[in-house]
């Protein structure tokens, strides 16, 4: 059995575990996943509503994507070789074990919450979890640091504006989403 030690060490791991998104498009450089959850955290911080528990929803930001420290990135892609089922089950037993070998039964909850949008604050974590995607693509856009993926139908990245439109749950995620969809729009057409 692991120590806490050991375990945290093995949660430090997301500093290392690049987001499989953007390996998939040859992303020069590609972020990692704790920088992502560190972006949602702040984009939770910066936009939450007065109405949320500010505190439970930044915990949430912050531990969303812990399980990949354990089952690592990957995409509910069907080309990715993984169902959507499978990676929701790989991540709730690593969030299990993680959650009991850091003796942080909080960490288990709140994904479960998360994972399960049956709160307000999931529901608001996971809209920015989207706009923080979108606000990565937009900057990858304009950095033009993307070699593309012969494997999709899609332009550019815009699959990852297509595939998150349809997801949002707040009136704050889809204004943010609009904003963000006609900057990227803007840069493609002027190249």
């Amino acid at each position: 059995m692991e120590t806490v030690i050991e375990k945290y060490l093995n949660v430090l791991d997301l500093k290392d575990v690049k987001r499989t998104g953007w390996k998939i498009y040859n992303v020069e450089d590609p972020e990692e996943v704790a920088s992502h959850s560190w972006s949602v955290a702040t984009l939770v911080m910066v936009h939450m509503p007065d109405n949320l528990n500010e505190l439970k929803a930044l915990k949430m930001a912050l531990i969303h994507d812990i399980g990949e420290s354990e089952i690592g990135d990957y995409p509910y892609r069907a080309d990715a070789g993984h169902e959507s089922k499978d990676k929701q089950e790989d991540e709730l037993k690593a969030v299990k074990e993680i959650s009991r070998a850091l003796d942080q039964e909080e960490i288990l909850d709140l994904y479960r919450e998360y994972a399960g949008r049956s709160t307000d604050e999931a529901k608001f974590v996971k809209d920015m979890d989207l706009i923080d995607m979108v606000l990565q693509a937009l900057k990858y856009e304009e950095q033009n640091r993307y070699k593309g993926n012969e494997n999709t139908d899609y332009e550019g990245l815009n699959e990852f504006f297509e595939t998150s439109r349809p997801r949002f749950n707040t009136e704050k995620g889809r204004e943010m989403f609009k904003e963000i969809e006609s900057k990227y729009r803007s840069v493609k057409n002027n190249r």
